[in-house]
């Protein structure tokens, strides 16, 4: 008999009715020639430290460092859980083979191989790795079977992260609280991702709450009805920053060059016109798929991964919890056949049939894939299912992107006008000195929407599908028909500013932090270069924005994530950059990266865990 075992009863089923085991029994299904048995999640998790010895149950500034010389698993201590278990182990211990039907990821590996070491069976085990939950996916797995030494190093990457997080979290954990008890009266928790995330928070806030405006002056003019800004004299380019543009330090300065032009005429004096093109926007790895949802509806992190994984068991979407935005060119072929099933978006698909499918390398690239390619839709038509509002709304923009791709690139032209107002003034010598302040607009029209098109279909939303990454997109205005030498009157103003503090983090924001190490990114293909050091999985970022607002370290107001005075006080006592920094973080989850890639040797780093935790508690005791 084999016994195939899947992550969660559901999956089971499905699993059950592709193989014929049709007949269920008590935590199982069974038939021709199988047993399809399921797990809830984890079912086993790390010993803890009373676990390994008496003295570590209590809270003694003696006892730690707590590292065990060899760690171990026990199950969780439930009553469901345990009887799930029996089950497992005796259908496990009696077969003839296993087939691990775990979810096709690092956590996944873990939680099945947990299992399996703690049933103890006695026979060869294959792995089913599958990107979706079609019966065809579920099929094509099974014909494709692999080996379940294939993953180990994936396995060992999954064990060294939970050790990792046992070693930095129990340790860090009862030493800051064991050493700050009179001054909190709270455990103060520590985690390996936590606290870094939490540093990430409480640091812009203290930039915010530091930060010291400068006042600034803007001269502006309107002609024609068109709003001109002050060119600056050296590098008003078009890679300067927008935001300093027609800035003016001095008040004085600003009301001088002001008299100079409000009684004269404005002269057009250049005109450019530059076509370019735009791409599609990149599919949806998780994290962007995050970012997107919790802009577009507010959802949160936790929302949208509830959503999609939803979405995947309902086999509407593929495998979820992805960090590329890249498919592999064997899915190529397969790409018709999954527009045709999305019938709900037939107008913007129609135009596609017939031709060849566009192939671009900026989303088929089998070097930018490892494990599991981009999110995209099943090809399961989206009208034949039950999906949740909410569902329908995360399924549509991952519709959209992926029809999208296969779209021309957007072409548009972008016209520069430059003018000016000459200025006389009379010098100290009294000789008259001439000369001229410049002005400076520009203005982008769409001469072929291309892929834009997909967004604009069924709704009149500027702009659905881009991804803003916290930069304010510039307004697209068509400009009049401008002659170069022209002239005439204009409306100049003196504008008063200040300089804006940087914004608190949005969920949305904080995602994009937590996946560069808390460097500001906005290009897309440096962000992905960046993702190597970035901190947590995509899986758990989420739950680790949860787990602050659980312990009060952060709360919500509106989007914005504010740390509260606990979160700022733990931060403060945390002096170790080993525990708050994120650019280190990343270096370990580099490192998490290249055990799974066979590049790093797991024991090697445990041993450096070990030696990092041993160094934190030493510091912390004679500080």
């Amino acid at each position: 008999m084999i016994v195939c075992i899947a992550e969660k009863p559901s999956v089971a089923r499905d699993i059950a009715r592709i193989l014929g085991a049709t007949v269920s029994h008590d935590g199982y299904m069974e038939g021709n020639g199988y047993q399809v048995t399921w797990t809830y999640g984890h079912l086993c998790t790390l010993k803890e430290p009373h676990d390994y010895s008496p003295w570590w149950r209590s809270w003694e500034m003696d006892t730690l460092p707590m590292i065990p010389e060899r760690f171990g698993i026990k199950l969780i201590n439930n009553e469901g859980y345990e009887k799930q278990f029996r089950t497992i182990q005796r259908l496990m211990q009696a077969a003839d083979g296993i087939i691990n039907c775990g979810d096709a990821g690092q956590e996944g590996e873990l939680i099945q191989r947990w299992v399996m070491q703690k049933a103890q069976p006695h026979c060869p085990v294959q792995r089913l790795w599958i990107s979706s939950m079609t019966d065809e996916a579920i099929r094509e797995g099974f014909a494709n079977l692999k080996p379940q030494d294939d993953y180990q190093s994936l396995y060992e990457a999954g064990l060294c992260r939970a050790i990792g997080d046992w070693l930095l979290g129990m340790n860090a954990t009862r030493l800051y609280t064991l050493k700050y008890r009179q001054a909190q009266r709270q455990v103060l928790s520590i985690g390996r991702v936590q606290t870094p995330t939490l540093a990430m928070i409480v640091n812009r806030q203290l930039e915010i709450k530091n930060f010291k405006p400068e006042q600034y002056w803007v001269l502006s003019t309107v002609y024609r009805d068109t709003l001109f800004t002050l060119k600056q004299a050296d590098n008003d380019d078009e890679d300067s920053d927008k935001n300093s543009r027609g800035r003016i330090t001095s008040e004085e300065e600003g009301r001088k060059a002001f008299d100079l032009i409000k009684d004269r005429d404005f002269e057009v004096t250049a005109i450019s016109k530059k076509n370019g093109t735009e791409a599609p926007p990149k599919l949806f790895d998780l994290t962007s798929l995050q970012v997107e949802c919790n802009k577009k509806f507010s959802f949160s992190a936790e929302e949208t991964l509830r959503y999609i994984q939803s979405l995947y068991e309902k086999k509407f979407t593929t495998y979820p919890r992805v960090d590329t935005t890249y498919l592999p060119d064997d899915i190529y072929p397969k790409c018709p056949k999954i527009l045709q099933g999305l019938a709900p978006y037939a107008p913007i698909i129609q135009p596609l049939m017939g031709t060849k499918l566009k192939k671009s390398k900026k989303v088929f690239d089998s070097s930018k894939v490892t494990d599991h390619h981009a999110i995209i839709p099943t090809g399961t038509n989206p009208a034949n299912g039950d999906m949740t509002l909410n569902e329908k709304k995360v399924f549509d923009l991952i519709a959209r992107r992926f029809i999208a791709v296969f779209h021309p690139d957007c072409k548009f032209a972008t016209t520069t006008v430059t003018g000016k107002v000459d200025t006389e003034e009379t010098a100290p010598d009294g000789k008259t000195k001439r000369g001229k302040i410049e002005f400076k607009t520009s203005g982008k029209q769409i001469l072929e929407p291309g892929w834009r098109a997909v967004f604009a279909w069924g709704h009149a939303a500027k702009n659905t599908a881009t991804d803003e990454d916290d930069k304010k997109q510039e307004e697209e205005k068509t400009l009049p028909d401008f002659q170069k030498g022209e002239r005439g009157p204009h409306s100049p103003t003196l504008t008063e500013k200040w300089t804006q503090p940087p914004k608190p983090y949005t969920e949305a924001t904080l995602l994009r932090a937590m996946e560069t190490a808390g460097k500001t990114v906005t290009d897309e293909e440096l962000r992905d270069a960046l993702k190597e050091n970035g901190i947590g999985r995509p899986s758990t970022r989420a739950a680790i924005i949860e787990t602050l607002f659980k312990r009060n370290y952060i709360r919500k107001e509106r989007k914005s994530l504010i740390a509260t005075d606990t979160g700022i006080q733990l931060i403060s006592l945390i002096h170790e950059d080993l525990l708050k920094s994120a650019e280190l973080t990343g270096q370990w989850e580099k490192k998490l990266r290249e055990i799974e890639a066979h590049k790093y040797d797991a024991r090697q780093f445990i041993q450096e865990l070990k030696q990092m935790v041993w160094q934190i508690v030493q510091e912390v005791k004679k500080s």
